[in-house]
């Protein structure tokens, strides 16, 4: 069983920054897998934020976050990372990490694994 951990979450005030990083156990398969951010706050559903394509490194961003977050890869390290620049508190959800094989895609229900989620809270 694939696992993804993700670090990195936290309380910050309006403005700041946090780095999100996520680890997958399984290399090979996140070295062919597209991997993304979601998150959620509660009562909603689960919302897309960035993801990234295993090979030629594409990306795609959710508009609201364009310029301020970026996602890259590290393969050798088999870690994902989400920098998250001037944050808001509309920022503020359970950001996940997912991973979704052969695909390129920002469709939650096409991603095969995810991670537990870590709380990241922007104080106003």
């Amino acid at each position: 069983q694939v696992q993804l951990v993700e670090s990195g979450g936290g309380l910050v005030q309006a403005g700041d920054s946090l780095n999100l990083s996520c680890v997958a156990s399984d290399i090979t398969l996140f070295s062919s897998s597209t991997m993304g951010w979601f998150r959620q706050v509660p009562g909603k559903e689960r919302e897309f934020v960035a993801a990234i394509r295993w090979s030629v490194r594409a990306t795609l961003m959710k508009d609201s976050v364009k310029g301020r977050f970026t996602i890259s890869r590290d393969n050798a390290k088999s870690t994902v990372y989400l920098r998250m620049n001037s944050l808001q508190p509309a920022d503020t959800a359970v950001y996940y990490c997912a991973a979704a094989r052969g695909r390129f895609t920002s469709t939650a229900n096409q991603y095969d694994y995810w991670g537990p989620g870590t709380q990241v809270t922007v104080a106003s």
